[in-house]
């Protein structure tokens, strides 16, 4: 098969969709694999790297897609590279389509065989592909409020770990699942007074085993939350709904009873986020004040640790993309239910029911779809 790696060109993402060992991988096994010049650079990968691996190297992003009968992308594709998408032609990357209906319908119109990282399962019903990159998010989700909780990003100007005689600052982490779990590793790291808040008393014990007294778990359903985000210096918003829009747990309203110069970080963002005010940013203007709280909603976090997340990214999605070049996309998803359930667009059809609900699609069974 004749893989295809574009330059990412989403503002400030500098992740690749293939490092070269991941290319050397598909290169020993027969697949031809192009890469768009210097589509690794932004990660510390050099043409010559790619070279090496037995890669060619593209002069544009146009000649990836013509040339390629699946492409491996990080970021969903905006729309020059959704308008490059040819039907049958397999895409392989994070989609997020039920927060991105226009992104949705050029996918859709476009015939293609579209697979999402984030809706990939395994036998556990985890999802094994956003793992890696929520991780990540959550790590960042601290080291990013932090910063912003600074006096000159307009934040209170606490520290959040305290200092002798001064207590720390108070976060406050929605979701217990992998973001969450991360943001409490650096906070408690930080000496943070640390609250998470699931529904599941299960996962809450999980925590608790792992973290100890450092932590303060809470039963959504237990509690009124309003009155803890009014003590929240930062608050962490790392709640999913696998594939559907992230639900509103933290109102304009709640705003009103926050403390001046405290900081919201929704790591949810690529999902619509979890906070009712939450809107994308980027790197480069990554933070917007409203009610005097500090939003910090930037939709690709890890990307601005790229070689980190590269490579945490391609740990996870190198068997299937080997899988794909190996057997082609029915074979591969048809034998894999857990592979098959990252389909979210094919050949005209929304494959992905929480897609299809959250956009107005008919929904098509994927397993219908693919054969």
């Amino acid at each position: 098969m004749k893989v295809g790696i574009p330059s990412e060109i989403k503002a400030q993402e500098s992740r690749v969709g293939l490092t070269p060992n991941s290319v050397q991988q598909l290169t020993n096994h027969g697949h031809e694999v192009l890469v768009e010049n210097n589509a690794g650079y932004g990660a510390g990968f050099e043409n010559a790297d790619y070279e090496k691996a037995g890669a060619k190297i593209a002069s544009s992003a146009a000649d990836v897609f013509n040339d390629s009968d699946m492409i491996v992308k990080v970021k969903e594709p905006q729309s020059e590279e959704v308008n490059m998408l040819r039907e049958n032609q397999i895409l392989f990357t994070y989609l997020h389509l039920s927060a991105a209906p226009e992104l949705t319908k050029g996918l859709v119109d476009s015939k293609s065989i579209c697979i999402a990282y984030e809706t990939v399962t395994d036998e556990n019903n985890r999802l094994p592909l956003l793992a890696p990159m929520s991780a990540v998010a959550g790590r960042m989700s601290i080291q990013a409020g932090a910063h912003c909780l600074e006096k000159p990003q307009g934040g209170r100007g606490l520290l959040i770990g305290g200092a002798p005689g001064v207590n720390p600052g108070n976060v406050l982490i929605l979701g217990g699942g992998v973001v969450g779990e991360n943001a409490a590793t650096i906070a408690t790291g930080m000496e943070a007074k640390v609250h998470i808040v699931d529904k599941s008393e299960a996962r809450l014990k999980e925590l608790h085993a792992k973290f100890g007294d450092r932590i303060i778990p809470l039963v959504s359903d237990d509690i009124n939350l309003e009155d803890y985000v009014a003590e929240t210096d930062l608050l962490i918003g790392g709640v999913l709904i696998p594939g559907a829009n992230a639900p509103k747990l933290i109102t304009k309203n709640m705003l009103k009873v926050m403390k001046r110069g405290s900081v919201i970080v929704d790591v949810a963002i690529d999902q619509g986020g979890c906070v009712e005010t939450s809107k994308p940013t980027t790197h480069a203007n990554p933070t917007y004040v409203i009610d005097d709280v500090v939003h910090y909603c930037v939709a690709n976090m890890p990307g601005g640790v790229p070689r980190t997340s590269t490579l945490a990214l391609n740990a996870a999605t190198l068997p299937f993309v080997l899988q794909l070049a190996q057997s082609g996309y029915r074979d591969s998803l048809n034998s894999d239910a857990n592979f098959l359930a990252g389909l979210n667009v094919c050949q005209g059809n929304v494959t992905y029911k929480a897609v299809a609900e959250d956009l107005g699609y008919n929904f098509v069974d994927p397993s219908t779809a693919i054969n």
